[in-house]
């Protein structure tokens, strides 16, 4: 399938690692020209290696979403390297490193940062790269939340409700963006093999009496067996492929809506 995307260019926030360093490889096996942002130092290590990998124009700046100068600043950088962006793919997220179960054992004080890092940054992202989408009439932008942030997931409350608000502004944005030909949806991973998946389950392995505690994988995969229908993790390469076909015209009237790649575990009517 030709999705139309050659030389066109994407930018990947938070692409150095996990699911948005694989949306990166299949916008550049797709042959676009990839801008990867990330605060990880990996991040130059990353573009080099995709460069050789793919044969595709990339490049890396580091820089902290949470920072608007700095993105305004790599915007800037992109397009006199690259050209203008337009596709932005916002894959950037952490959780509180606690567990719930329930929410007031969730230290108040821990919210502040999963929300700037989670939802701050997401609006960041856009007042960086809108403009000159808006300038163009033409631009795609994908916000990675989660199947938490429309279950209410007690497993982590501050990331939960990060997510829901995630969600929440793509809709505004897409209303307010698609007078100008720019389609902006939400994409939900379920459950997915990642650093993040770990990490929520170290922090509910913390609370649990050694006896208890189960690894990493008996963990999983009981949570799978419970919660997934087709009974399987999802992989980040299923994300990335649903990303670079919501980039392309083949996705044109796909706009503010939030699609869930996990498994059957959210089925909505």
């Amino acid at each position: 399938m030709d999705l139309q995307l050659v030389d066109r260019v994407a930018v990947i926030v938070g692409g150095a690692r996990g699911i948005g360093a694989a949306i990166a490889r299949e916008f550049a096996q797709e042959r676009c020209k990839v801008a990867v942002l990330d605060r990880d130092p990996t991040v130059d290590n990353f573009a080099t290696e995709l460069q050789a990998a793919s044969k595709a124009l990339v490049r890396a700046y580091r820089v902290d979403a949470t920072d608007l100068a700095a993105l305004q600043g790599a915007a800037a950088a992109i397009e006199r390297d690259l050209g203008p962006p337009r596709h932005l793919v916002f894959a950037v997220g952490i959780n509180s490193g606690t567990f719930g179960f329930p929410f007031w054992d969730v230290p108040p004080a821990v919210w502040p940062k999963v929300l700037e890092v989670n939802v701050v940054s997401a609006v960041n992202a856009l007042h960086a790269f809108v403009p000159a989408m808006i300038a163009a009439r033409d631009g795609t932008i994908l916000l990675l939340a989660s199947v938490a942030g429309q279950i209410g997931s007690q497993t982590d409350p501050p990331y939960s409700a990060s997510k829901a608000a995630l969600i929440n502004f793509a809709q505004c944005a897409a209303k307010d963006l698609a007078p100008y030909n720019v389609r902006v949806n939400t994409l939900c991973p379920g459950m997915v093999k990642t650093e993040l998946n770990r990490a929520v389950w170290q922090s509910w392995a913390n609370k649990q009496p050694t006896a208890n505690r189960l690894t990493f994988e008996d963990w999983a995969a009981d949570k799978i067996q419970k919660t997934i229908p087709l009974g399987r993790w999802q992989e980040a390469e299923d994300m990335a492929a649903m990303a670079v076909f919501l980039a392309s015209p083949r996705a044109r009237n796909i706009c503010g809506q939030t699609l869930n790649v996990d498994g059957g575990f959210v089925m909505r009517g």
